[in-house]
């Protein structure tokens, strides 16, 4: 797997996040998205941030890791930031460049979208940190179980996260083995100007594609010659179970929207 791959990892300390029900991180995550969505204040920002990154260092996790997660979305965020600045226009002009002028609003809004996306991205990254994928599947297929009644199946939407969490490093495997591929016979990306990068991008996405293709037959095929059955009933190796940790870990989550939402 690639190393620098930080999506969909798990990494193991043996903090107390780690030893919670997946259940209660992924029901706790839903509440921060939704708290940290509807937060509008600064004071607010301050108190979230302030909560994101005792729960983050409580982890043992380095926080390098959790910048990094928010490292591939570094340029949609700078978009972001450039796209509230020319759009907003309220309070004082700061600066102008010829017919443009920069509002203090725009900037203010900016900081604060790329701020509330810097840490919707960094804190959520904690759950695959401290999630294996089968227990988070597993947490998962449990959060759905009601939902069953309204016709949705909880294992085929568990199974398509799973296999495409799976899938994530085969195929930047794959892309990393073409692009040598290609370096070797003269054609290297990173000698190449602007333009001619983006068309080797797009000659990339034909042999992916065509692999992912592959190896998700493969996998059919190998599912079926084993006898796999979608929603057959199935033991598990690892029974979850909800502790008292778990009701005080969504309690937290609670008390911090109560307080964001005071602010």
């Amino acid at each position: 797997m690639n190393e620098k791959l930080i999506l969909g990892r798990s990494i193991e300390t043996g903090s107390w996040v780690h030893k919670l029900d997946a259940r209660a991180k992924i029901t706790g995550m839903l509440l921060y998205v939704a708290v940290i969505l509807l937060s509008r204040s600064w004071m607010a920002m301050a108190v979230l941030a302030i909560f994101s990154i005792a729960v983050m260092a409580s982890t043992r996790i380095p926080l390098k890791y959790f910048l990094k997660a928010a490292k591939p979305l570094r340029y949609l965020m700078l978009f972001i930031f450039i796209v509230q600045v020319v759009s907003v226009k309220t309070g004082e002009v700061v600066l102008t460049l010829g017919s443009w002028s920069i509002y203090e609003g725009g900037l203010r809004l900016g900081a604060f979208s790329v701020i509330r996306m810097f840490f919707l991205i960094t804190f959520t990254a904690l759950l695959t940190f401290t999630t294996t994928p089968g227990k988070l599947n597993q947490g998962l297929e449990g959060i759905l179980t009601p939902f069953k009644k309204l016709g949705l199946s909880p294992d085929r939407i568990t199974l398509m996260i799973s296999i495409s969490l799976r899938f994530i490093p085969t195929i930047l495997d794959e892309s990393q083995i073409i692009m040598k591929a290609q370096a070797s016979r003269g054609a290297d990306l990173k000698e190449l100007p602007l333009k001619e990068k983006g068309r080797m991008l797009v000659s990339l996405l034909v042999p992916i594609i065509a692999s992912a293709f592959r190896r998700a037959q493969d996998l059919v095929y190998s599912m079926e010659a084993r006898g796999f059955r979608m929603d057959a009933p199935r033991s598990r190796y690892h029974r979850l179970r909800w502790g008292k940790f778990d009701t005080v870990f969504i309690g937290m989550f609670v008390v911090m929207g109560i307080a964001v939402a005071l602010l």
